[in-house]
């Protein structure tokens, strides 16, 4: 495929995703690292601008072979149509076939369910994997079934412009002060690679949670907190509560051993709501995971959640 460039000053990513609808900014930036655009017999780069005559030379491989089965296991499907699927992951579910963890993952199920009508759009065969929830928590995920809607919920993610997901966390510890916007840098611990943390700028990346303490418990020193993400960095809210000295109760990671991480036996996180327009229809849709069991000593302390825990 080739695109010659009629107006120029645009980033190139920028020009090429305004142009190849059934491509996202974040595949035409993987397509450039990869070298399979070129400029003018150049490999592109990243942040290159485009000019007036530049002629754009894209070659889109062939999409990756998943090395995934179907998998019979059971889904908590919240929502389904025929460009996404809406469900409530369960904790210790994996989303994605990986080293430790070769089935039994979330793609692994969405695969016999789907009967492979995935988007594939990310460049791995079928995947439809939009974003993700680590292993341990729990709480609403959106999958694409089609390219188009991949796109979509890419781009609503990415600009964070209609993407709304609001978490509900129980911390070791009572945040102070009660409610507070968080702004630091994340990015790889300096030590342990296998950990984020907040970094000085310019490294890592801008991160920003809103929290609200939602209830306390004084025998337990813990507290349920609200938590609304504006970015979506790795580990966010596990990094940004253990920043603030009150780590997130069951955490393997960031936290502590304690008596309460014993009781619940999980990682006290939860995805809770989620909001987007949908990509076809551009309706606003809104989903609420049904709040697991293991937070009803804390939700039946909450005005707010009182009434939602099973």
């Amino acid at each position: 495929m080739e695109i010659r460039v009629d107006a120029p000053g645009e980033r190139l990513d920028a020009f090429l995703a305004a142009r190849l609808q059934d491509l996202s900014r974040s595949r035409i930036q993987a397509l450039i690292r990869d070298q399979s655009i070129i400029v003018n017999g150049q490999p592109a780069k990243p942040r290159d601008s485009v000019k007036t005559g530049d002629l754009i030379a894209i070659a889109i491989p062939e999409a990756v072979p998943l090395d995934a089965a179907p998998q019979d296991i059971p889904l908590d499907i919240l929502f389904e149509d025929d460009d996404l699927v809406v469900l409530n992951k369960a904790p210790g579910m994996v989303v994605h076939p990986a080293p430790g963890n070769p089935d039994g993952t979330l793609v692994n199920a969405l695969l016999h369910h789907c009967r492979g009508k995935l988007s594939g759009i990310g460049g791995v065969e079928r995947p439809g994997i939009v974003h993700r929830l680590d292993k341990d928590t729990s709480g609403c995920l959106v999958v694409a079934k089609s390219d188009a809607a991949h796109q979509s919920l890419v781009t609503q993610f990415s600009e964070r412009s209609t993407m709304e997901k609001l978490y509900l966390a129980v911390t070791q510890g009572i945040p102070k002060p009660e409610k507070e916007t968080i702004f630091t840098h994340i990015g790889r611990h300096p030590v342990n690679r296998q950990k984020m943390a907040v970094v000085n700028p310019p490294g890592g990346k801008t991160a920003i949670t809103d929290y609200e303490t939602l209830a306390t418990d004084a025998a337990t020193i813990t507290a349920l907190v609200l938590c609304h993400l504006h970015t979506g960095r790795t580990h966010q809210i596990r990094v940004h509560m253990h920043h603030k000295g009150t780590p997130l109760v069951g955490d393997p990671i960031y936290g502590k051993p304690s008596k309460t991480s014993e009781l619940t036996g999980r990682l006290m996180l939860h995805a809770w709501r989620l909001a987007f327009d949908h990509p076809i229809s551009a309706k606003r849709h809104q989903f609420e995971a049904p709040i697991p069991p293991e937070f009803e000593h804390w939700t039946s302390q909450s005005p707010l959640l009182r009434s939602r825990a099973q």
